[in-house]
């Protein structure tokens, strides 16, 4: 990533990649939830999860958290949830991942619910899957109280982790306390023991996709999808049993629900993030060893870098370092993190690896992370495949590449097209024991979702080299068309624009011309303020952007340059997954 004042130019297809050993181990393996849980009980006095309550820090073993899903199983077979869904909803705890878990194993379908969402939208939801229980974080204790003194919903029980002290709706509250009293009592009464697993390729997860209530999907997903995606991420990364990982990402989210579940495979001990706006704080706390992330995380994180840098006056000092570890590296001296050691420490001290998705990432992050010390691996996934598809092996990478498919599935690039790079290109498929079972009533997008011989479409446009390494280079939706029928991906063109620091957050899009039908490149910036010069006016901002943008001009081939700019008062609406809402961009 290169920007105009604090960063040398780092490009990655002129950086070669810095591979690891390939681990000589056999992964961690899980057929179902049962089994899984069979091995977190394994890993006994291990810290299993640390958290914040309040401003004190907890901790729970893998021990106590293994009781503690025997409980909360045992509980909602007490409450006759057994075959009934289960909503979880609200911020990262122990006390979530175990829902998650109790529900699985009780035979019960579990539902995870958006944290951002409006609570009308979340009642709509709750009666589109009927669920009969949702349980919630402390943020909406107040927020369902309307729903439950007006029975907006066909919930029978509301359960909050935290329940609130004024509560006055004792007849449909059960609190989780109360909900794993009565499992223990179940448990020393009568025994307990899980409901076997009898058809793994049952529903057991319903997720909505982004989206407004209207055009959500609810995917439905079973313990082989789960599992299978769980199973390959095991199988594919370099984490060992020895990390440490701090939990940053929603944890309704597939990407980090499934990266939770192998964390828990592993033995990994997992720390999670109190709020977003702590996450470097928390990472000197509990100094991790990897992360998974987003590329906005990354980006924040490369910034944070070179700020601090400027701030205290050694950009000049830290770019010599830069010059001088290539060089050793060059010999096959590796002085990285003694170099790095200042920059490392505003991490933790420990960070080492890096597994990134979500999004597009620029390929030059990688190289500027991996100059630094911090190897970053690229995947990609999508909910409708549990959600991983494919990962850049650890020992064998390419910058740019999302790698090849993972054991669990196969991606093929259908109705393809020769492409600029010199391979064919099309949409990328999938298929596997990770694909969806489909849409929960929604015969029609269950339709449009599947070829005829039955490979799920990604609506990603992608090219395949020739030892199956995949390049995603942009979505069918968003691909602009121009006027010589040249298609550009926005996205793409993105990557390059990520190097002006005076632009804080973009999106490429095609405008008509004002005196023509002709479609014109055009950029939506919001600024990044702290980098103009205080009290700038919106023309001398727009001049100083758009006078780097023409810059990067100079490098594209004239279909893919942008002739126009259009400035935001405002941040970009975005997912939960920290992706911009484009389509709300007119």
């Amino acid at each position: 990533m290169a920007t105009e004042t604090t960063v040398t130019t780092v490009t990655a297809k002129k950086h070669k990649p810095i591979n690891r050993p390939r681990m000589n181990r056999i992964a961690p393996r899980a057929c179902d939830v049962l089994d899984l849980i069979e091995q977190v009980g394994d890993h006994g006095d291990k810290v299993v999860y640390r958290y914040y309550v309040g401003r004190e820090i907890k901790s729970i073993t893998y021990a106590e958290f293994h009781e503690m899903i025997h409980a909360c199983a045992a509980g909602f077979d007490a409450m006759s949830l057994k075959g009934k869904r289960v909503a979880v909803i609200g911020d990262t705890s122990p006390q979530w991942i175990c829902t998650y878990l109790a529900a699985l194993a009780a035979g019960c379908v579990i539902v995870p619910m958006d944290k951002e969402l409006d609570v009308s939208e979340i009642c709509k939801f709750l009666d589109i899957v009927e669920a009969k229980a949702i349980i919630y974080s402390k943020s909406f204790n107040e927020k369902f109280v309307k729903a439950i003194s007006e029975n907006l919903t066909g919930v029978e029980y509301f359960v909050p982790i935290t329940p609130a002290y004024d509560n006055t709706f004792d007849a449909k509250v059960t609190s989780f306390d109360q909900v794993l009293e009565l499992g223990y009592s179940r448990i020393e009464r009568e025994g307990y023991r899980y409901p076997h697993v009898e058809n793994r390729e049952e529903m057991c997860e319903m997720l909505f996709t982004s989206g407004t209530t209207g055009t959500s999907k609810c995917v439905m997903l079973s313990q082989k999808n789960i599992f299978a995606a769980v199973n390959a991420a095991c199988e594919t990364v370099c984490f060992t049993p020895d990390d440490v990982v701090l939990s940053v990402l929603p944890v309704h989210h597939t990407y980090e629900l499934m990266c939770i579940l192998a964390e828990l495979l592993f033995g990994i001990e997992t720390c999670i993030n109190d709020s977003l706006r702590h996450v470097l704080k928390n990472m000197q706390v509990f100094k991790p060893t990897g992360m998974v992330l987003v590329p906005l995380f990354l980006n924040t994180m490369y910034k944070k870098i070179w700020s601090e840098a400027e701030r205290t006056k050694k950009d000049g000092i830290l770019k010599a370092a830069l010059a001088t570890s290539k060089t050793m590296l060059s010999m096959g001296i590796d002085l990285r993190r003694k170099l790095f050691k200042t920059v490392l420490e505003s991490f933790g001290g420990r960070l080492d690896h890096i597994i990134c998705g979500g999004a597009k990432l620029n390929p030059d992050l990688i190289a500027a992370f991996e100059d630094f010390g911090i190897s970053v691996f690229e995947g990609f996934g999508i909910t409708e495949c549990s959600p991983l598809t494919n990962v850049t092996p650890y020992f064998k990478r390419k910058y740019g590449s999302i790698g090849p498919s993972v054991p669990c599935c196969r991606c093929r690039i259908a109705d393809a097209q020769p492409g600029e790079q010199g391979y064919m290109e099309g949409e990328l498929q999938i298929k596997g024991d990770n694909v969806m079972m489909g849409y929960y009533n929604n015969p029609e997008a269950n339709e449009a979702a599947f070829t005829e011989d039955g490979w799920f479409r990604t609506g990603d446009v992608a090219y395949k080299d020739e030892e199956g390494y995949v390049y995603i280079t942009g979505r069918m939706k968003s691909v602009i068309v121009l006027e010589n029928g040249k298609n550009v991906f926005p996205e793409e063109i993105e990557e390059y624009l990520d190097g002006i620091e005076t632009i804080a957050e973009c999106v490429v899009i095609g405008r008509k011309a004002q005196d023509s039908d002709e479609v014109i490149l055009t950029v939506v910036a919001y600024p990044n303020f702290e980098k103009l010069p205080a009290g700038a006016t919106e023309e001398l901002i727009h001049e100083t952007i758009y006078k780097q943008i023409m810059q990067i001009n100079r490098r594209l081939p004239s279909f893919k340059q942008m002739k126009a700019l259009e400035l935001r008062a405002t941040e970009f609406e975005k997912t939960t997954s920290k992706k911009i809402k484009r389509h709300l961009i007119k």
